[in-house]
């Protein structure tokens, strides 16, 4: 029986699947233009959601908490009784669903935005140097839909290698743009390495639910040795260390341990061949591969580790994210491109900093088999800890010379294979999709393609946005909060400056006082002594930074929450 077929036209396209996507359609719809958003899942959320990566890194500190990211945080922290003080990788943690509940809240609540779920791209057509129309389909029916605009939020740009775009995949040579850590030509040609391992290796995230407690030195009777290939996934941290690193509120346990843990390094090509055969039997052994993982922690812990309900899928009693967490794609040829020199400590570039659409700050990660990869140092001391030095991502790297009416809005940014790796992150990406929604709206709005709009446009229309004003410059100074944050942004972007004053943050839900003795070691090094015992602080606001340079053996209050499985305390306030 033929499959029904349904035909639609819309000023915008969107691609769905990851977390750029989310933002572009929001952003579109809510600047006022009418867009389709097309998804294969049931769910929208992308990394931050559906791949079960709701412990994000990346944008922490308080002034890269703007945009769609940051309003996440807030309507989080309003909802989630336990707070997101949860875990140790990161400094919020939330249950995938929770967050997936407020991005579907937010889409139902636009009448610009129509969305389809459950969907499957099968092909794109071009004409010239545009694309026109998409199919889609799903068991029952196509559709097909024509289209002014279209933005790429898939997690692994389909649209580059579906319309035939070239592009980049993998690894790229020193000698291209000299980047200090990717490996000279001789090396990608010689050592066999590189050929299996050409894109970061993936995972599939489980979710798991900690029976007891995971503070403190909890003992488990006849605690079992882990076997092979996971043999050596408690070292260093042991068992309790071990899980609580992705802990999630209601004692969730993200599962996304890259050390002999559920990282899946065999044939991380197989996505990218399309080969159908070969990209199920990839997709069987990555959810084999957690699944047993997670079966070997209920075997360590003596059962006290449970499968979570956290999907709504019947596939392994929910506990499987609905789709897999890719850490590299497919990677546009762009306008400019990001390379890993954009990303370091003091090296600005002024080109990217003037086109800036979004700031991301996370240190740059790579994952492969094996020993670390070996990456220019890019964290720098920040707030008691460590952090990632600010970067920008300019508009230029969105969209690319071959086709005119493509924006990208995922991982398929026009970055370096090198830079991916500090690119890549969810809170970023649903950033990067919040701009290139506003771009879309812009041009369609005035007849134009993305080359020929003004990014200072773009800027200005993100800084004065209503319901999430989002802040492309890097202003280390200047808190998502601050009574004049947009006069200090529309400064920025007029090449003005002005002096930041941090201001301290509003309340926040749990927050407590504690008075405590301060021990500022080291601008990575604060401790505070209280109850005879010293603990690590923490802090993600720029007063709080500039203030504790000076209190060094001072007995202070600080208003702040406590995170037993950092374990820190977060100072949101001094009471001086």
């Amino acid at each position: 029986m033929p499959l029904s077929l349904e035909t639609i036209s819309t000023p915008v396209l969107i691609l769905g699947g990851g977390s750029g996507a989310l933002g572009a359609a929001l952003q579109c719809a809510r600047s006022g233009t009418k867009c389709l958003l097309v998804t294969p899942g049931a769910w929208v959320g992308g990394m931050l959601s559906a791949s079960g990566v709701s412990a994000p890194d990346g944008n922490e500190l308080s002034p890269w908490q703007t945009g769609l990211w940051g309003a996440l945080l807030r309507q989080l922290r309003q909802q989630v009784p336990q707070g997101l003080d949860q875990n140790w990788v990161s400094c919020f943690g939330f249950q995938p669903g929770q967050a997936e509940e407020i991005f579907q809240g937010w889409l139902a609540a636009e009448p610009n935005l129509q969305w389809r779920s459950g969907m499957n791209l099968e092909k794109l057509n071009r004409l010239g140097n545009r694309l026109v129309e998409a199919i889609f389909s799903d068991p029952n029916s196509q559709l097909q839909v024509k289209f002014d605009l279209i933005i790429d939020g898939t997690e692994l740009a389909e649209s580059l290698a579906l319309a035939g775009i070239k592009h980049r995949f993998g690894w790229e040579p020193k000698e291209q743009w000299n980047e200090p850590s990717a490996p000279p030509m001789q090396q990608l040609k010689q050592d066999p390495f590189f050929t299996a391992q050409p894109v970061q290796s993936p995972t599939w995230v489980v979710i798991g639910k900690w029976k007891g407690s995971l503070v403190g030195n909890q003992f488990i009777p006849q605690l079992k040795q882990a076997n092979p290939p996971f043999n050596d996934c408690l070292n260093p941290h042991g068992l309790i260390r071990t899980l609580s690193y992705g802990h999630l509120p209601q004692n969730w346990l993200m599962l996304n341990w890259p050390k002999a843990g559920n990282d899946w390094h065999q044939d991380p090509g197989a996505p990218f061949s399309g080969s159908k055969v070969r990209i199920s039997e990839h997709r069987a052994a990555m959810q084999n591969h957690s699944l047993n993982f997670l079966n070997e922690l209920q075997v360590i812990s003596n059962g006290l580790l449970q499968p979570a309900n956290a999907f709504p899928s019947i596939q392994a009693g929910g506990c499987l994210a609905l789709q897999a967490y890719w850490r590299e794609s497919r990677r546009l040829i762009g306008a400019c491109t990001v390379i890993e020199q954009d990303l370091l400590p003091n090296q600005k570039n002024k080109l990217n900093s003037k086109n800036s659409i979004a700031v991301g700050n996370y240190p740059n990660d790579h994952h492969y088999p094996g020993a670390d990869w070996p990456l220019a140092p890019k964290s720098i001391p920040w707030g008691g800890r460590w952090s990632g030095t600010p970067f920008c991502i300019p508009f230029d790297c969105l969209y690319g010379a071959e086709i005119s009416n493509l924006l990208m809005a995922d991982k398929g940014i026009s970055v370096s294979h090198i830079a991916n790796g500090a690119t890549r992150l969810g809170p970023l990406i649903l950033n990067i999709g919040q701009a290139a929604g506003m771009a879309a709206a812009l041009c369609s709005r005035g007849g134009l393609l993305p080359a020929d709009i003004k990014v200072s446009q773009i800027q200005q229309n993100l800084i004065n946005d209503q319901k999430a004003p989002l802040g492309p410059f890097i202003l280390e100074d200047l808190p998502w909060h601050s009574s004049n944050w947009r006069d200090q942004q529309m400064a920025a972007l007029n090449e003005n400056s002005k002096t930041c004053s941090p201001l301290a943050p509003p309340s926040e839900p749990g927050e407590q006082a504690q008075i405590m003795e301060l021990n500022i070691k080291a601008e990575d090094q604060w401790l505070g002594y209280w109850d005879g015992i010293e603990w690590p602080l923490i802090s993600l606001e720029p007063l709080v930074k500039m203030q504790m340079a000076n209190l060094h053996g001072k007995r202070i209050t600080a208003l702040g929450r406590w995170n037993p499985w950092g374990p820190w305390w977060r100072i949101n306030q001094l009471l001086l």
